[in-house]
Order: structure tokens, then sequence, then C-alpha cells
């Protein structure tokens, strides 16, 4: 499922990229697309997820439970990892 979503994305990316922005060429450089910071966010959350699992399993021994929790995190750190990244790229503190 999580592969599933993981190559969703890369598509709506590709298509922003060759398609949606062709016709925003002055779009400014340092401002980064929803896409991207979406693409980031779930190719992290899905690092991030497993480490939670693993540690969830070795502290509980419970697949089920650590499943669980692994589950209810990957959404919402997701949701809020984009929250996160797009008020950053709001900020032109640090960008050149």
């Amino acid at each position: 499922m999580i592969v599933f979503i993981i190559f969703a994305l890369f598509l709506i990316m590709l298509v922003d990229q060759f398609i949606i922005s062709t016709k925003n060429e002055k779009r400014s450089l340092k401002q980064e697309r929803f896409s991207r910071s979406l693409l980031k966010s779930v190719s992290w959350r899905v690092i991030g997820t497993l480490d939670t699992f693993v540690i969830s399993y070795i502290i509980t021994r419970e697949l089920a439970f650590a499943l669980s929790i692994g589950g209810i995190e990957l959404i919402t750190k997701m949701v809020l990892y984009v929250i996160h990244e797009r008020l950053w790229d709001k900020i032109n503190w640090g960008k050149k």
C-alpha cells in the first residue's frame, strides 16, 4: 500500500513538473512546489514509520500493537511534516 502511495505521488510530481510548471514559468526559483513537499513527506515518513515500528515492537513484543502505533504515526506525522515544510518555504531566511 505504501509503495502504491509513493508511486502515485511520484506520478503527481512528474505531471506537475512537466505539464503544470510550463504554465507557471514565473514561479520563483526559491519556492518549492507542493508536490515536492508532499513526496518528501511520504519518503521521510516511510523511514520514520519503520523506525517507530521497530522500536514499538522491541518495547512491546506485540506485532499488532507495533503496527497500529506505526500506522497512526504514519498519517499524523506526514500531515504535520507537509504543514511544517510549507511554512518554512514561506520564510526567506537562509535562502540564497
